[in-house]
C-alpha cells in the first residue's frame, strides 16, 4: 500500500509561525501585568485572573524549557502539572512557616521560575564547545 502525502503550501505554514510570537508576547504581557497588579496591591477586577495566569504560566514556561525532549502535548501537560505542584509547595511552605501573603507567594513563584530558567541557561552554556557545535 502506498502512502500519498499532501503537501501544504509554505504560505499556509508561515501564517501559523507568525502567530506564535504574537501569542507568546501577549501571554508575557498578561502575566507580567498580573504580577505587577498583585505586587502593587492595585484594586482592579483584572488582578485576580491575571495574577492566576501568571502563577500558572511562569513555572509552566520554566518547566517546559527543561522538558525540551518531550512531544508538544506531553510537554504542555507535564509543565502545567508541575506548575500546580510548584504553587502548592510554595503555599504549603508559606503556611507552615506562618508567613502567608499573596505578594510573598508571587515573589516566591517568580524567584523559583527565574532560578530554574537561569540554571537551564547556565547548563546549556557549559555544554557548548568553543565553536558552538557538538562533536
Amino acid at each position: 500500500m502506498q502512502t500519498i502525502r499532501i503537501r501544504t503550501s509554505s504560505k499556509d505554514r508561515g501564517s501559523e509561525r507568525d502567530l506564535s510570537p504574537l501569542l507568546a508576547g501577549a501571554a508575557t504581557a498578561v502575566g507580567g501585568f498580573g504580577a505587577l497588579l498583585a505586587l502593587t496591591g492595585a484594586d482592579s477586577p483584572l488582578r485576580g485572573p491575571f495574577t492566576l495566569f501568571f502563577l500558572l504560566a511562569a513555572p509552566a514556561v520554566a518547566l517546559a524549557v527543561a522538558l525540551r525532549g518531550l512531544e508538544p502535548l506531553a510537554r504542555v501537560l507535564t509543565a502545567l502539572a508541575g506548575s500546580v505542584v510548584v504553587n502548592m509547595l510554595v503555599a504549603q511552605g508559606m503556611l507552615a512557616t506562618h508567613r502567608w501573603s499573596y505578594r510573598g507567594g508571587v515573589v516566591a513563584v517568580t524567584t523559583i521560575s527565574a532560578l530554574l530558567l537561569l540554571l537551564l541557561w547556565v547548563r546549556r552554556r557549559r555544554g557548548r564547545t568553543t565553536t558552538g557545535r557538538t562533536p
